[in-house]
């Protein structure tokens, strides 16, 4: 492993990687933020009462989760710009539009992370003892309340630990949008191990610099885990 290789400045790739986490860390938090989006909307039709909404919801989680998410990188990159492009044909345009890479990017991993988020949150959401909700109705609670003091601190309690695993899942999935052409991580060391002929250091510093990435996730929902269950009486 050449370290020479990764100093910062112009002799060395160091800075390319590390704005290439930065990167990295940005799609991650946008398509998360994307992912929850859909969730709330994704547990409210599969707890839906109308069939018709709990087959789309179903429909949407099983198909993303079913199919390699490079896959839904790729119809999403390549069937977002067709679509625009045949938008714009209505309205008199032929040229080429492509849409930016960091936002195809962002919304790609997002719609994976929010098929798993929906499971999680719907699972979150029926752990829930009943009888907590209709002790609240008892004690004349309105929707609101029932919402605010029990539904929303309850879910987040239970939610969180999958919510992490989710969001690895998110932060890894984001090597694969490397084929849209966005200089994350794994495009940033496949470019920089071609120019030097060095594969090996700049792998090894993508995989280092994920580890970074991760481990400090961990220690952050491990602490929203320790704040969402302060008063609770564990067996």
């Amino acid at each position: 492993m050449d370290l020479e290789l990764l100093v910062l400045g112009d002799t060395g790739w160091g800075d390319e990687m590390l704005r290439a986490a930065l990167v990295t860390l940005m799609v991650s938090l946008s398509a998360m933020s994307i992912g929850l989006f859909i969730s709330i909307f994704g547990t409210l039709s599969k707890l839906s009462n109308k069939i018709y909404i709990r087959v789309l919801a179903d429909a949407y989680t099983t198909i993303i989760r079913g199919i390699p998410e490079l896959l839904v990188i790729y119809l999403l990159f390549f069937g977002g710009s067709n679509a625009i492009m045949g938008l714009a044909k209505l309205f008199g345009y032929y040229g080429y539009i492509e849409i930016n890479a960091f936002i195809i990017g962002s919304v790609a991993v997002g719609a994976i992370s929010g098929a798993y988020s929906t499971e999680v949150m719907r699972g979150a959401f029926l752990a829930i003892p009943r009888g907590q909700v209709d002790a609240a109705k008892s004690v004349g609670m309105n929707k609101f309340l029932i919402f605010k003091r029990i539904l929303v601190p309850q879910v987040l309690r239970y939610a969180l630990p999958g919510l992490g695993n989710v969001w690895q899942l998110t932060l890894k999935d984001t090597a694969l949008i490397m084929v849209t052409g966005l200089v994350e991580i794994m495009r940033q060391a496949h470019v920089a191990s071609g120019s030097t002929y060095s594969p090996f250091t700049f792998y090894i510093t993508a995989a280092i610099l994920y580890l970074i990435l991760t481990t400090a996730s961990n220690k952050v929902f491990n602490s929203a885990e320790n704040w969402a269950n302060k008063g609770v009486r564990r067996a």
